[in-house]
């Protein structure tokens, strides 16, 4: 059943009615809810704030490197150290890499540009401190809705935003509603903020209906890889935050890792690779299990006479939105705006989003309560971009808008360019470099491109992708409509595998996509109840025939420690 034939028969939907509905209980929608909430009791008001999370918790869909910047974080809560803030493992050593398939150089300190140097920041887990922050803004009387998956954006009759809708529950793998099934709920509000992370649901949708993209640079998008293991005392230094560029990747494809070393002899390991890449035999999962096998990375791992095994704890996947400040849409739109990588604030060059998503938000917020208090509602909250221009992240992005760019003309250049830019420069570029289009425009047909062989797993060091699902926690209900859509089901076979060999057969880090044969016809296979919701699909798929929507709250991974 559509959506429309569920409401005439069930409908109408209860509703409940808000100042400020946040969409997302990441870091930039727990911020805004933070800061509305903070400027409220400063100035005497009541401001009613709800932040709807599709995970089963906040943090629960939470996952990134991370080494966080705390300038923002600093600006929200000043005493976050006493208040408990779990930032723990200071930065103590930065190390760069370019690595050969048998050989390692690295660039010495004195010359590594500023985006690389990590002095004052700290190695957290992102979940983790998304956890602390819900927990801040329970204490400050926001209330959070987790397993609530925002389903649909609501209007006005004059075209603003009014709120948005939540999925319905307990439908069946037909669409058809089971004796369990719920109607979902309307949540209206004076503004809606979308904080739902990179290649947001909803966000996609407002940016092509409010044409927020319009004269920008089109967006750019890399999958992050992530495992956390627990290692040998003796090969683990606290603080040690370790980044490679070069092998496995070719030259003409952007990507590198990162390998940070926690508290409690744990390390986070992990791979970006830019989903602009040509070659539709490239596998970004395969990638990164290739890359813990260098002599100098696999070393970490490795078991010293008399030591302990190394133990792997966590994986997890999820899109990055990199394009940088020319690809940044218009964040404001009638009745509501977006934050964090929702807009597409992070770093590439820096490899880092957090305190972009802490910032943006309190902006918003800071936006967001002038027009209440002014009596406002449902119209542009221009004040929140305008203040973006004059903070210090803008001057940040404006430093590294040419990064990403730069790497389309190879791993050399974009090395040497990325430290005339930064190092030399200091970041007062008098140039820059614009993308020409989509990162699923760049794929190439099969029979243009080098099949790529990649070694089996050997189960200690190096995985296949259904074991490492199975330690994200992730869980689907398999009795429900698939929430990875396809707006014609004969183009995966008819032009995916055709012309591109099935590449979301491997572009997936889940295992999602695999092609069949029924009475000996091909066909596409889709496992929804692997997805660990990273988006890769919606945006690399070749013809953009793949849709993600939200499925049924509390579904996906659970992350504890990511």
């Amino acid at each position: 059943m559509t959506n429309e034939e569920i409401l005439a028969r069930f409908g109408p939907r209860e509703s409940m009615a808000y100042d400020v509905v946040v969409v997302g209980a990441g870091p930039a929608g727990l911020s805004t809810a933070i800061r509305l909430k903070q400027l409220a009791a400063e100035d005497g008001r009541d401001v009613s704030v709800v932040v709807l999370e599709k995970g089963s918790e906040p943090g629960a869909h939470i996952l990134s490197g991370a080494i966080m910047d705390p300038i923002a974080l600093e600006e929200l809560f000043p005493d976050w150290r006493s208040r408990g803030a779990p930032l723990n493992q200071p930065v103590t050593e930065d190390i760069f890499l370019f690595l050969g398939e048998r050989s390692a150089w690295r660039t010495p300190n004195v010359l590594l540009p500023s985006n690389f140097q990590n002095h004052g920041n700290y190695i957290i887990s992102l979940a983790n401190f998304t956890r602390w922050l819900a927990q801040q803004a329970e204490a400050l009387g926001v209330e959070i809705f987790p397993g609530f998956p925002a389903a649909e954006v609501l209007y006005n009759e004059d075209g603003s935003v009014k709120g948005v809708a939540t999925a319905h529950m307990g439908l069946g793998k037909d669409g058809e509603p089971t004796d369990n099934f719920q109607l979902g709920m309307e949540l209206h509000a004076r503004y809606t903020i979308f904080a739902e992370g990179s290649r947001g649901h909803l966000g996609r949708q407002l940016i092509s209906r409010f044409k927020l993209d319009e004269g920008r640079d089109p967006q750019s998008y890399s999958i992050g890889i992530k495992e956390v293991w627990e290692i040998d005392p003796s090969r683990h230094t606290p603080g040690l935050a370790l980044h490679s560029a070069g092998w496995p990747l070719r030259g003409d494809t952007y990507g590198g890792s990162f390998l940070y070393h926690l508290e409690n002899h744990q390390v986070a390991v992990g791979f970006v690779v830019g989903l602009d890449y040509a070659n539709p035999w490239l596998s970004p999962y395969d990638e990164f299990q290739r890359f813990k096998t260098h002599r100098n990375i696999r070393w970490y791992f490795e078991t010293p006479a008399g030591g302990r095994p190394a133990k792997r704890l966590a994986y997890g996947a999820r899109a990055l939105t990199v394009g940088g400040l020319l690809s940044l849409p218009k964040t404001v739109f009638p009745g509501g705006a977006l934050v964090g990588c929702e807009a597409g604030y992070l770093n590439a060059s820096r490899i880092k989003g957090s305190h972009a998503a802490i910032k943006t938000g309190m902006l918003a917020a800071e936006a967001a309560f002038q027009a209440l208090a002014q009596g406002r509602q449902h119209d542009e909250l221009t004040s929140y971009p305008e203040h973006f221009e004059r903070s210090w992240l803008h001057a940040e992005l404006n430093k590294a808008r040419n990064f990403k760019q730069w790497f389309k003309k190879g791993l050399s250049t974009a090395t040497v360019m990325t430290g005339v830019e930064q190092f030399l420069l200091n970041g007062r570029i008098p140039w820059t470099l614009h993308r020409e289009k989509a990162d699923h425009l760049y794929l190439k047909p099969a029979d243009q491109c080098k099949p790529i062989e990649y070694p089996r797993p050997d189960g200690k060091l190096t995985f296949d992708k259904l074991s490492s699902v199975f330690i994200s926690n992730t869980n689907h209900s398999e009795d429900q409509p698939a929430h990875l859509t396809l707006k014609d089901p004969s183009v995966p076979v008819a032009v995916n595998l055709r012309t591109y060999a099935g590449p979301e057969q491997r572009y997936c880090p889940a295992g999602v996509y695999e092609f069949v044969k029924d009475d000996g016809q091909e066909r596409l296979q889709i496992n929804a109840q692997n997805c660990v919701h990273c988006k890769t699909c919606d945006i690399k798929d070749p013809t953009q025939n793949i849709v993600w929507v939200v499925p049924e709250g509390g579904g996906g991974p659970n992350y504890p420690n990511m």
